[in-house]
């Protein structure tokens, strides 16, 4: 070590705070720009600027790394003794905690601490006394430089002006096509949502969050009705015409259809919060099926959520004694999928080889996975968590799994002690393959699972999103009954695929032959060969082709790509169009 690194090292021992500090630096950037993009999404709203609203939210995505990797480049420039002494760890962190003491985001900042200290530091040290495996800070009743939620009171000024207080004082530019209309149709909706009972207590409020939850073409105002114990969720989506004139387009108050609008399979909203954790507190208590893991992603903080998660599954682990198994139904040909039963999660690493016909890299593997990440999924594909030197306890590895992990999956692999750590890996949300589904599904059961199929694929057509691989063991089942697609390494935009017709047998030797007649390009894509991949029993098919017949029609597939090249974004509403109040009171319905 030379003079200056001498120097810089004691400098270091002295003063932690200012290696404190400087990540704190780090993460104050981060999340100024963070909510910096929340206040550009409401300038989009404002101009129906939809592209870059999609922007927005991969830019955002991506912020994060970028912040990280510049706080760790000026660390090392500034104290480049740091990675080498271990021992000084400890004492940053607890200078970081004095330093989140008042913090309005200490949960997001510890996340974020934890990210440097992870790219300085030696796997060795990622325990709780060099980096943030616990929480050091409790984020109950933080309260920002303006309350998290208003509250207005129907007992003295009415529900309806509490109403129109509400959804005006967001101040959107954007003037209402019928703001009479639409407070009478959330009133009518809300009263008949009450028990024949029902009676207001002296607490009945309306309690509204302070910022729009923006998302796709829609701004959604999240509410809770409070009447004595009872916590009644309302969310109320806003939606703009051709001329720019906002109306809203639904009441949603029952616990299934917030749920769905919250889903881990649709994108991130973008919100402007002060303090993220009062808003997932007020979260949970309207969905209190929801974790904080779910609520801290949909929000657009994935890595609180990644690192929540993590916390969770290592408490699952030392609480329960199930083994990690080779997850059931059909092995897949690119990933190695294994599940804990206890833990409603599967677990996806990439295979060393991909057997034929697979011709995709790990790289390849890699991009899609990211390229959903990205995406506005639109309710049909599901969400991921990515991670690194995931560490699994090798005494609760089924042997047949660990067999499996070192024959297909060895370059990802490394033993440590008593741990098996995965380099890289994928955690989803378990879902029943919809195969399996339909093999022991009722026939109305059945019969919606095919028709939401076909729709989830029509969905993600609208996104732009050409699955590939349509096979149902690709789709799963999630517990609210909707069809979601989870396997990516063949994903491709519609845009960049090429949709024919089989050109007609030119004799009975083409008829015959084994090899198409046909010249094949690397996009070309044949829809009237879909029918055997998706139900290669007539019956299957005959009941999906009554409702999406269109699927297997070059014609279809041409007219979705020319939209989208067109610019035109297709509306995926996340709650039935039975829902909409277009349809429940009808356009013509006058305000009385």
């Amino acid at each position: 070590m030379n003079d200056s690194q001498e120097k810089s090292a004691r400098d270091t021992v002295e003063n932690p705070l200012a290696i404190a500090q400087t990540i704190l630096d780090g993460f104050n950037k981060h999340y100024q720009i963070f909510r910096e993009f929340s206040d550009e999404a409401l300038s989009c709203f404002e101009r129906a600027d939809w592209a870059r609203v999609s922007a927005i939210g991969k830019e955002r995505i991506l912020g994060y790394e970028e912040r990280v990797s510049e706080a760790v480049e000026i660390l090392n420039r500034r104290f480049p003794s740091a990675a080498e002494h271990a021992e000084w760890w400890p004492g940053i962190k607890a200078a970081y905690i004095a330093l989140l003491m008042n913090h309005l985001q200490s949960e997001c900042a510890e996340t974020f601490y934890n990210s440097v200290a992870c790219r300085v530091l030696h796997r060795t040290y990622y325990n709780n006394e060099y980096i943030f495996w616990r929480p050091a800070l409790s984020t109950e009743h933080l309260h920002g430089s303006s309350p998290t939620y208003r509250s207005f009171y129907p007992p003295t000024f009415g529900l309806r002006r509490c109403l129109l207080q509400a959804l005006t004082e967001f101040n959107i530019p954007n003037h209402f096509q019928d703001l009479r209309r639409d407070i009478r149709r959330l009133e009518r909706t809300i009263m008949s949502r009450r028990p024949k009972n029902w009676k207001a207590h002296p607490n009945h409020q309306l309690q509204v969050l302070s910022s729009l939850f923006f998302r796709n073409k829609a701004a959604y105002v999240v509410c809770r009705l409070v009447n004595g114990d009872n916590k009644q969720a309302l969310v109320v989506p806003l939606l703009q015409d051709e001329n720019r004139k906002l109306f809203v387009d639904t009441a949603l108050m029952k616990a299934k259809d917030v749920s769905i609008v919250f889903s881990f399979s649709r994108a991130y909203f973008t919100v402007d919060m002060e303090v993220p954790s009062a808003y997932v507190n007020f979260l949970q208590s309207i969905m209190p099926g929801k974790s904080a893991v779910d609520l801290y992603a949909m929000l657009g903080l994935q890595k609180q959520a990644k690192t929540l998660f993590y916390r969770e599954m290592h408490y699952h682990l030392t609480h329960s004694q199930d083994n990690f198994q080779i997850a059931p139904g059909i092995r897949g040909m690119v990933m190695l999928v294994f599940t804990l039963p206890s833990f409603p999660f599967v677990f996806k690493l990439i295979r060393d080889r991909f057997d034929p016909p697979k011709t995709s890299s790990r790289k390849d593997v890699r991009d899609k996975y990211q390229l959903v990440k990205f995406h506005d999924r639109v309710g049909r594909m599901a969400d991921t968590l990515e991670y690194s030197n995931v560490a699994i306890p090798l005494d609760r590895i089924e042997p047949a799994l660990l067999e499996e992990l070192n024959k297909t999956a060895k370059s990802s692999l490394e033993t440590v002690g008593n741990d098996l750590v995965i380099s890289h890996i994928y955690i989803e949300r378990r879902m029943e393959p919809l195969d399996r589904y339909l093999a022991h599904a009722s026939p109305a059961m059945r019969r919606r699972a095919i028709r939401d199929y076909g729709q989830s694929i029509r969905d993600l057509a609208g996104a732009n999103i050409f699955p590939g691989d349509m096979l149902k063991k690709n789709f799963g089942v999630t517990r609210t009954g909707r069809v979601v697609f989870y396997d990516y390494d063949e994903i491709a935009y519609i845009t960049e695929c090429n949709f024919r017709r089989i050109p007609p047998a030119r004799n009975y030797e083409d008829e015959m032959s084994d090899t198409p007649w046909y010249s094949i390009g690397q996009n070309d894509v044949f829809p009237e060969t879909f029918g055997p991949f998706f139900f290669p029993d007539r019956a299957g098919l005959e009941l999906f082709k009554k409702d999406h017949a269109d699927l297997l029609n070059a014609d279809w597939w041409n007219g979705m790509k020319e939209d989208i090249l067109a610019g035109k974004q297709t509306d995926v509403f996340p709650y039935s169009i039975k829902r909409r109040f277009s349809v429940c009171f009808g356009d013509d319905s006058p305000a009385r």
